[in-house]
This record gives structure tokens, sequence and C-alpha cells, in this order.
């Protein structure tokens, strides 16, 4: 039997751990906090393959929205999955033009991407102000939607431990080497953990684990900004994308709010006083589009950096001079789990490689 350790239970690592023992292996998974604490705990979780370039990255999150819809036909209830699609609009004119640009290469790469009158777009959120959209143009992507990632992951880590995985709570602080060969890994309380193979699925902190530059993955994290309302019945449906906020339902009434135009304006150490003003301005923002958020107040501020390798897309795979470690790094995380459980493990159990995942394999950065 192999044995198998997982570091890192977000949406990922739990994907991976769960069918690599369904494969009959011992799985260890190892998380220093609690369980979907990291990147996971701080996403807006939008699942997509929308703004994806280039065309065999767009093709990778394809693939992830596939294997969320198959978890229904396995499993026969999601309750971690949210569809309905996603609908955007901007009023900005640069970015009204790139959004016809998007469309149109979507479109030509077969993806569910059309425009929607505004008649049809009030007929998907009813309680959207009528003058909302102007005279923008709007994008409808059907088969877009939200996960609750804790959710996500309580639900495959209890399926894990049915078939035998065990879940500890250890902070990873190396990677044990026999010559070229991994043997486990060290913990902060000095323990060692032996292992045939490691998996390596804590995001940004994915290069902590050693130092070993032979171990390292270059990567180039984004601050992110999440906004979660106090309950509020707004008629919000579905994912919703503008000039000005994005935002979706959050579960319980709460709405999670976004801007990518107010996200460089912080780092992970600014202070609630400092974004709690620029909260509100958001919240303010989606309120002139749906009008029963008037006067809604935030309840909570997440600050989290994005776990973006340092070319931008996915690195998932061995790295080269080293047997028995393997990385799963990527912004696409909540899109590409169900998908990248399945193939990774395949990988590790069976020998079997998956052609498009050639393309981003860690050997890129060595």
């Amino acid at each position: 039997m192999t044995r198998f350790i997982v570091v890192g239970a977000g949406i990922i690592g739990v994907s991976i751990a769960y069918r690599l023992a369904a494969a009959g292996n011992a799985v260890t998974i190892l998380e220093r906090d609690h369980i979907g604490a990291g990147t996971s705990g701080t996403s807006f979780a939008w699942t997509n393959s929308n703004e994806k370039t280039p065309h065999n990255y767009q093709q990778l999150n394809v693939f992830g929205l596939r294997a969320h819809r198959a978890l229904e036909n396995e499993f026969g209830a999601r309750p971690w999955y949210h569809g309905g699609g996603a609908v955007e609009w901007r009023t900005d004119a640069k970015e009204a033009a790139e959004l016809s640009e998007r469309v149109e290469r979507l479109v030509g790469w077969d993806y569910p991407a059309e425009w929607i009158s505004t008649a049809e777009l009030h007929r998907l959120e009813p309680a959207l102000a009528a003058d909302a959209t102007g005279d923008a143009r709007i994008a409808y992507f059907p088969e877009e939607g939200w996960v609750d990632p804790l959710v996500y992951a309580e639900y495959f880590v209890e399926k894990a431990r049915a078939l035998g995985a065990k879940v500890r709570r250890a902070e990873v602080t190396g990677v044990v080497l026999e010559g070229t060969t991994v043997k486990g890994v060290t913990t902060a309380a000095g323990e060692t953990i032996e292992a045939d193979f490691v998996v390596n699925c804590t995001g940004r902190w994915a290069s902590d684990l050693s130092s070993d530059k032979r171990l390292q993955i270059p990567l180039a994290p984004t601050i992110g900004l999440l906004v979660v309302t106090k309950p509020a019945a707004a008629g919000v449906k579905r994912v919703i994308r503008t000039s000005g906020v994005n935002f979706r339902p959050d579960g319980a009434g709460r709405l999670m709010l976004q801007s990518e135009h107010d996200e460089p304006k912080f780092t992970l150490d600014s202070r609630p006083d400092e974004t709690y003003p620029v909260a509100v301005e958001m919240i303010e923002r989606a309120a002139k589009l749906y009008p029963d958020l008037a006067g809604v107040k935030p309840e909570a501020m997440r600050l989290a950096l994005r776990a973006i390798p340092a070319d931008q897309v996915s690195a998932v795979g061995p790295v080269p001079e080293i047997s028995g470690y393997y990385a799963a790094v990527t912004h696409s995380g909540v899109t590409l789990a169900p998908w990248l459980g399945q193939v990774v493990a395949e990988e590790l159990t069976g020998g079997k490689k998956t052609a498009i995942l050639e393309h981003f394999r860690p050997a890129r950065f060595f």
C-alpha cells in the first residue's frame, strides 16, 4: 500500500486525498489550521472558464466545470454547488470592448456564452433595478455558478475518512529527502511523518514547505478583498459582474462582493478600519443595481493572497530531479478541484498521464 501525505486541506487537497483513498492508498491529510482555512476560505468561488487564456488553460477549466456536474451523478447531491449561470455587463467603454472581444472568443471556442436582452436579464434577476444596465450589452454564461468551498471541503474530508484517510492538524516545516527521494515530512512539533509521496496542495504557501530550491514553485500572488454583507433579502440569484462591483449570494441571505478596482489599495496587514469604508462603498454600488440592498452593512471583510504561479497558469505535476514529490498549485482551484482530484490521483497511482497537463507541469520553472 502506497503512503501519501497531502499537505493542505483546501478544496484541491481534499479532492486529491479522497480519490487517492478511494484507490486503496494510505492517505494522511496535514493541515496547519482548520479545513479550508487558507485560500479556499477566502475565495469568491466562481466556477467558470470565462476569462481564462490561452486556449489550453481555458479548456482545462472547462474540464473542471464538467467534473462539477459529474459529482451530482456520482453522489446524488451537491450541497456546495449553486448554478444559475453568471451575467455580466460593463458601463466602462474599455471594459465593454474587452467583454465583447471575450464573448466572441469564447463562442469561437464553443464555450456557452451569449448576449441577452434587458427583458431576459430581468426575468433572470427580477429584483434588479429597471435602469441598472443602461445601454450596456449584457452577456450571459449559463453553465457558470459558485461553490461554498468549506461545505465542499468538509464533505470530501468525511468521504476520505470513511475510506481510512487520516486528518491531522500539523504545520509542515520540511520535506525529508534521502538523496533525491522523498521519505516524508517534518512538522513544527519536531515530528517526522514518513511517506512514499508528498503532495503539495498549500496554494500560496507552496514554496514554504522546504528551503530546497528544487521543491519551490515561483509564485506571483495578488491581494484579494472579499466583503460579506449582513443578511438581507436583496433578491440576487446568481453571479453578477459589473464595472463597479462583482457579487453573488453567499447563503443565509448574505451577499459576497469583490472588486478588482479596490483590491490594489490593500495589503494583508490592512486593518479593518481601512477596509470597512471600502466595503461600505462596494455595497452602495451594488445597491444602485439592487435597491433592496440599500442600507445593508458589511458583516465581514476578508483579505487573502491568491495562489498564482509566476506565469499566471496552473502548476500541476512532479518537479524535476525529485522522486515522490508532486505539486498542485493553481488560481483556478474552485473550478478545477473535482477534475484535478481525479486526474492527479490517476497519475500518482496508475502512472496514467493527462495529456493537457503536460502544458502545465512545474518543470517549466526549472
